[in-house]
């Protein structure tokens, strides 16, 4: 059977019915002691745990709850040396509560309140999984003193934390397990409507998270570059009030002369689809124009200079569209969301880079729409010849900034491990821009130089440039080459990702860009 029949039955045409829990908030005056329920999850810090005289806590949440256990809980704690650093948890089914389960949770002294919270709500989310838990009540030990503007951040963080924990990707299993989780109470960080406003928020963020994982772990038999372009056609479909689509097919991406972009696909059976959607606000002027472009590689095999040997990884090359992935999860939630005042556009030149008899050679000559000619000297650096043309389009449609995302080099994985994404521009106020909104959205960043002398290794004999230079710098003269497709007085900025967009331990999807790419358009909204 020919890789390029998609089995849709298996794919996102046909996805599993996404129900996640219900996040209510309650009042601090609570008796948490006797609230009811399947598991009763505390988040503590080290100082939480200090004890007084008489070897009993201080904290007066932990005192009554131990209290109402003659002592069991503290004891438990010693015997699992649980001294609340991150990471750390405990899950004590004991008969004297009101909840059939307490769990506490290490908060450890985190720098990033969001990263902190975040992972709270993924802990409680781990804890309820192996229990069966249906509902569950989350707190913190120490909820006085944080002011309101924190708290709001606190409550967004644990929320989402929780519902993107409770997600598993199932699609592609022939037995599995709905998740039980299906309501969760937030005990005493406030109630009232910048609660269920900021709350709606990261719901809203969460779906498009989760289509960001679900598009990244689909595998390249069922995620074809056509399949892509129609779940982006769904996104504007479900939200055409303020988002429309435009595909562009092989003809007239011929016409745009875009032969960096189709000297990649040109091997693939499966035809090449350039995806454009758009964002204007449903009423008011429209301030700030963006552009949001992703690396569009459903299936990435090296082409002539095919991956081999250990640690090549081919077998995750369906990842290799992360970016696409962040891009569309964004527009998904910003459909949702509204930002007034800014324009968006989402770019993705899709296609597969794969190897036949019509396929780009190493040696090729090919020419991007701007008229610039890249002599390609390694088939395996492909992604950058998909972004040189997508960059061009992206300058035309009149934006003033651009952010681009792409699993784009292995070298910036050893630089930056798989934590840290790295950030090339030469825009300060854009920099500063986007690591605001990744401190906001919980994502790490680490800005790389661009450092212009390295240029001299990109320099072809017989053509403008080559696309590829030494393997010193790898990931500085890879967005260098980008820079070369990139208007002058565009701000742009290059997010290389390759660490961040699978998780190993997880053997699965990080839905990493997201949150960062809505809360950087939310700070250019009005």
């Amino acid at each position: 059977m020919a890789h390029s029949i998609a089995r849709a039955t298996l794919g996102l045409t046909h996805p599993s019915n996404i129900d996640p829990p219900k996040i209510s908030f309650a009042a601090k005056d609570v008796d948490l002691v006797e609230w009811k329920g399947d598991i009763l999850a505390v988040g503590v810090t080290e100082k939480d745990l200090v004890r007084d005289d008489n070897s009993k806590f201080k904290n007066s949440l932990l005192k009554a709850l131990d209290s109402k256990l003659q002592g069991l809980l503290s004891e438990a704690l010693a015997e699992e040396e649980f001294t609340g650093k991150s990471g750390q948890s405990t899950v004590l089914r004991l008969p004297s509560l009101g909840a059939k389960r307490v769990g506490l949770i290490g908060l450890g002294s985190g720098a990033s309140v969001t990263s902190t919270y975040h992972s709270l709500g993924e802990a409680v989310a781990a804890v309820a999984k192996p229990a069966r838990a249906s509902n569950v009540a989350i707190t913190l030990a120490s909820p006085e003193g944080i002011p309101a503007e924190l708290k709001l951040t606190i409550v967004s963080a644990i929320a989402s934390g929780t519902v993107l924990g409770t997600f598993d990707d199932i699609r592609f299993k022939s037995e599995s397990k709905q998740p039980a989780l299906k309501s969760v109470d937030i005990i005493g960080l406030g109630t009232g409507p910048e609660m269920e406003k900021k709350l709606k928020y990261a719901g809203d963020v969460c779906s498009g998270i989760i289509l960001g994982k679900q598009l990244v772990n689909a595998p390249a038999n069922v995620l074809t570059p056509g399949v892509l372009a129609g779940e982006a056609e769904k996104i504007a479909s479900e939200y055409s009030d303020v988002l429309s689509a435009k595909i562009l097919n092989v003809e007239q991406c011929i016409e745009l002369k875009m032969g960096s972009y189709l000297g990649v696909a040109a091997a693939s059976n499966n035809p090449p689809h350039f995806i454009h959607l758009c964002y204007k606000p449903p009423s008011g002027e429209v301030k700030n124009k963006l552009a949001l472009v992703g690396k569009g590689l459903t299936f990435d095999s090296g082409g002539y200079n095919i991956k081999t040997g250990p640690g090549c990884s081919i077998e995750l090359m369906k990842v290799d569209m992360g970016g696409a992935a962040a891009v569309l999860g964004a527009a998904k939630a910003l459909g949702q969301i509204k930002p007034a005042g800014v324009e968006v556009h989402f770019i993705v030149a899709a296609c597969e880079n794969m190897i036949s008899g019509t396929g780009m050679r190493p040696g090729d000559i090919i020419t991007a729409s701007n008229g610039k000619t890249i002599e390609v000297n390694n088939t395996d650096a492909e992604g950058r010849l998909t972004l040189a043309d997508a960059l061009v389009y992206a300058c035309n449609q009149g934006v003033e900034k651009i952010v681009d995302l792409a699993t784009l080099t292995g070298a910036c994985v050893v630089a930056l491990g798989p934590s840290i994404a790295g950030v090339f521009t030469p825009s300060d106020d854009l920099a500063k821009e986007v690591e605001g909104a990744s401190e906001a959205g919980g994502e790490k960043l680490w800005r790389m130089p661009l450092e212009e002398s390295y240029w001299e290794s990109m320099k072809s004999g017989v053509a403008d440039m080559v696309n590829t230079g030494g393997r010193q710098g790898g990931s500085i003269t890879a967005a260098l080459f980008l820079k070369q497709f990139v208007d002058e007085k565009v701000q742009w900025m290059h997010i290389d990702m390759a660490g961040r967009v699978y998780s190993d331990k997880k053997k699965g999807a990080t839905g990493f860009g997201i949150s960062t790419l809505v809360e950087w358009v939310l700070k250019n909204s009005s």
